[in-house]
């Protein structure tokens, strides 16, 4: 497959994955009437239902990452070039923001608005890190032991994510960028985006090698996501 494909598969998927995460979450809030707990398990049934199908639509043509962790982990793996993954980093970041801009004009919100949500200290940095170690340990794993599974492994995943978390699970650095840019339930403040990428990061490449421990000679190179 060629690189051009892959990369807009990844733009693709990234672009529709952000749309449904920061557009179910103003749809929630929406409908819930002030029910919190009715607003997030809208977001977590709409985010896990659409990983399910990207993954499973686009990870013959790119792999489905949609995620930069994710991809720096299948770089480490030496299933993916260095330049093509700058590719898909950029793909996925551009993506996950055009995305969100689409949320906001579907529900005639202002296109473009900082996040007020306040999501910092340990307890949301280590929620942080923790989620994305279970989303690449979850991908490393499955893809090895049932390779047709992990669209519906990482679903079940992100959705468990969501509860046992502080932080409602982000687990992707692309995501968190289109987040801080959404005044919405989704969102983030840009000061405190920085803290979640890096436990992201930190947590993918735990979970990186802790996989290579655990089960010597990697995992299956089609399938991932998140």
């Amino acid at each position: 497959m060629s690189l051009a494909r892959r990369v807009a598969a990844e733009f693709g998927g990234a672009l529709i994955l952000a749309a449904v995460v920061i557009g179910s979450g103003v749809m929630g809030v929406r409908l819930a009437d002030g029910n919190a707990a009715i607003a997030l398990l809208a977001n977590t049934l709409a985010t896990a239902a659409i990983l399910f199908v990207l993954i499973t639509a686009l990870a013959p043509v790119s792999g489905a990452h949609f995620n930069p962790a994710v991809t720096l982990v299948f770089t480490l793996k030496r299933e993916l070039a260095w330049g093509d993954a700058i590719a898909f980093v950029i793909a996925q970041i551009v993506g996950c923001v055009t995305g969100g801009l689409l949320a906001h004009a579907l529900f005639e919100l202002p296109l473009l608005r900082t996040a007020t949500n306040v999501r910092e200290g340990l307890s949301q940095w280590l929620s942080e890190g923790a989620a994305t170690f279970a989303l690449v340990a979850c991908i490393l794993l499955v893809s090895r032991a049932r390779p047709n599974a992990v669209a519906a492994a990482v679903a079940l995943t992100i959705a468990a994510g969501y509860w046992w978390t502080a932080s409602t699970s982000f687990a992707n650095p692309a995501i968190t960028i289109a987040r801080a840019f959404s005044d919405t339930f989704a969102g983030i403040r840009p000061e405190d985006a920085p803290g979640f990428i890096v436990a992201q990061f930190v947590g993918a490449l735990i979970a990186f090698a802790t996989c290579a421990w655990l089960v010597p000679g990697g995992a299956a190179k089609r399938n991932s996501g998140g």
